[in-house]
């Protein structure tokens, strides 16, 4: 008998050896769809394959219906064992997950490709910003306000890594995925789960605008990493009526009951005195303005 039972195990577990990465995680739960190979040694008629119904319930002989979604394999193990306490003695069951189909999460958002991707093993946040791949292509840019010039220029990156963010069960857990993805800070990488839903939105307004005492004022396509002297040298510098170090970047609120922001850049103590802290990153939608010397 002892050694019967010890066949038994074994097979069980060359079963399960075979198995996906994500199918042995010992967190995973099951959910509609999957394949469950369900064992009772020495119990023939209660070993069988089912498949979790979308009411997430399965169906087994002497039992009828148990619930099965939303808990893991040793989970539905044990309750399997209860119920089974007044048929069998002493039972000895095993729950396997043969195949899963309940491992989708769902990419939406006007910054990249929307569509459903299935995990077939642990998979992290990161690892899935790098199977959605680039970000997608513009043709051309925002129309600039009238009297200035549109710069043009294709292959535009647009998603909004910074307010996009990460749905778990109706609750946001994951907010900004610029550090993460664009200056590769691992910390803040989490593992995504089925059913996960990934917001990446675009960036409103794609354009920086320059604008006032410059030699050409201009729409510039944002890019990231862009500073307000980069902006005003493509704008083609400061005409001879500029007030250099009265250069203002008016920003919009991120919160819409805030005023907007108007940031003071001091650009000639920049040039002439090396001071960085002066050469502010830009955002998109924000406009510089640079104000003229009324002499």
């Amino acid at each position: 008998m002892n050694a019967r039972r010890a066949a038994f195990l074994a097979a069980a577990l060359v079963l399960v050896l075979a198995l996906t990465p994500r199918v042995l995680a010992g967190d995973y739960l099951s959910g509609e769809g999957d394949m469950l190979m369900i064992s009772v040694w020495g119990e023939k008629e209660l070993s069988q394959a089912v498949k979790v119904r979308p009411d997430g319930k399965i169906t087994l002989p002497a039992l009828g219906e148990i619930m099965a979604a939303n808990m893991t394999p040793n989970e539905l193990k044990n309750e399997l064992t209860k119920h089974l306490r007044g048929i069998v003695k002493n039972a000895v069951v095993t729950v396997i997950v043969s195949e899963v189909t309940n491992n989708k999460v769902y990419v939406f958002g006007g910054g990249v490709s929307s569509g459903v991707y299935s995990l077939t093993q642990r998979t992290t946040l990161l690892q899935l910003l790098c199977q959605i791949g680039q970000q997608k292509p513009v043709p051309g840019t925002t129309p600039a306000p009238p009297g200035s010039p549109v710069n043009a220029q294709e292959n535009t990156q647009i998603a909004d890594w910074r307010n996009a963010y990460v749905i778990r069960n109706g609750q946001k857990i994951k907010l900004n995925f610029y550090d993460l993805f664009i200056n590769g800070k691992m910390s803040d990488d989490i593992v995504i789960e089925p059913n996960d839903a990934i917001f990446i939105p675009a960036f409103r307004d794609r354009n920086v605008y320059v604008m006032g005492a410059v030699t050409t004022p201009k729409s510039i396509a944002y890019r990231d990493g862009l500073t307000v002297v980069e902006a005003l040298l493509e704008a083609g510098g400061f005409t001879k009526f500029a007030q250099q170090n009265n250069t203002v970047i008016y920003r919009k609120s991120e919160k819409g009951d805030k005023k907007d922001l108007a940031i003071p850049v001091r650009v000639k103590d920049l040039i002439n005195d090396g001071d960085l802290r002066q050469n502010t990153r830009l955002l998109p939608g924000d406009y510089v303005v640079v104000h003229e010397s009324l002499f």
